[in-house]
């Protein structure tokens, strides 16, 4: 019983500084290049949202809601954004994947907060469930949880 209840107090306080990725990459089974930004908007700020990506030292928009910018045209008939719950957004982008570069800086910015995350071409995962659990960074966590919290005989 005080073993558990070390192994739970243990827990408690390593996941309470736990953050998941705030922006994951992957490829849908229709070759769809799919970016999920969960960055929690501002109460304050009207939320807005940019999607885009470097390789080497370009930038390139690929789409926003923010007044004053436009994506590239080469991204405009290609693209569409959705909202995710409880917060973020989603980009999805059609026909690029076979053209991406070698690596790609990837960027999410939502009211002014920036996330980023560099992905090599060969290393994009299928936009499974298993295969993003696996990429995130709280995938450990839960193994923890589970691993611990299994019923005693």
């Amino acid at each position: 019983m005080a073993k558990s209840l070390f192994v739970y107090g243990v827990l408690g306080v390593l996941l309470v500084p736990v953050e998941c990725d705030m922006i994951s990459v992957c490829v849908e089974d229709d070759e769809d290049l799919r970016v999920d930004c969960r960055i929690q908007p501002k109460l304050s700020q009207i939320n807005s949202y940019e999607f885009s990506w470097s390789s080497g030292s370009k930038e390139s928009l690929i789409n926003t809601n923010r007044s004053g910018s436009a994506a590239e045209m080469q991204f405009r008939d290609h693209s569409y954004v959705e909202e995710l719950e409880p917060h973020g957004y989603r980009l999805t982008l059609t026909g690029f994947t076979h053209t991406l570069p070698y690596n790609t800086t990837y960027m999410c910015k939502i009211s002014r907060v920036v996330a980023s995350v560099c992905i090599e071409r060969e290393h994009l995962l299928p936009c499974s469930a298993v295969s993003v659990f696996l990429k995130s960074s709280c995938s450990w966590m839960v193994c923890a949880l589970l691993f611990f919290c299994r019923p005693h005989s």
